[in-house]
């Protein structure tokens, strides 16, 4: 069954701005990125530090790059946990495999991130669009996997009653953000379970 994460659907229908040239343009690398945001780089890293793909993810990448010339583009900025966890995870992807990743700001590219927005109206990060090697639109991955979308509910009790900006929330806030970082290794292996079923969905 296809993950809520993923969608074959562009927003819209009209021609995508997203042509070889402006995928071109996007940053090349994780360490691009990281040199980039104005904040939480340390967050980012450690998220980082934390994943090692495994081998049948990385063979299966490499296998689609080779039958499809598959590449990436990511949507992110450095303000969100699911970018702190979810994009480290195809940056280390791509220097597994060199599968060819490009880097765009959110705020800095509105017009694409217009093309994939969650439920047609969100505009939720990471987005990742799947593209094959004529640049043919394949699929993107929103957000997070739908394991972690259901293993974080309990933890979001821990802001019921907390007023923005109160100790009480900064603390609760900590605590999640610790909780989270515990229980995101299956997540990010879900991810790219994910991103491995959008492809061969969009093949079927």
């Amino acid at each position: 069954m296809t993950s809520t994460a993923v969608e074959f659907k562009r927003t819209t229908d009209e021609e995508s701005v997203v042509t070889a040239e402006r995928f071109s343009t996007g940053m090349t690398s994780y360490e691009e990125w990281i040199g980039s945001i104005e904040k939480n780089q340390e967050l980012f890293q450690q998220h980082y530090d934390a994943y090692t793909p495994k081998d049948e993810h990385v063979t299966a990448i490499k296998e689609l790059m080779e039958e499809r010339g598959l590449k990436a583009l990511v949507i992110g900025t450095d303000w969100c946990p699911d970018v702190w966890r979810g994009l480290p995870v195809i940056a280390k992807i791509q220097e597994a495999t060199g599968l060819d990743v490009r880097y765009f700001e959110r705020d800095a590219n509105k017009d694409i991130m217009a093309e994939f927005l969650k439920a047609g109206e969100f505009e939720s990060i990471p987005t990742i669009v799947l593209y094959d090697r004529d640049h043919n639109y394949l699929g993107h991955w929103i957000e997070r996997a739908d394991l972690a979308n259901e293993e974080m509910k309990p933890l979001r009790a821990l802001f019921s009653g907390t007023a923005p900006d109160s100790d009480e929330r900064k603390a609760a806030m900590a605590t999640y953000r610790e909780k989270t970082m515990e229980m995101a290794g299956p997540w990010r292996d879900a991810q790219i379970d994910e991103l491995l079923d959008l492809v061969k969905e969009s093949s079927s």
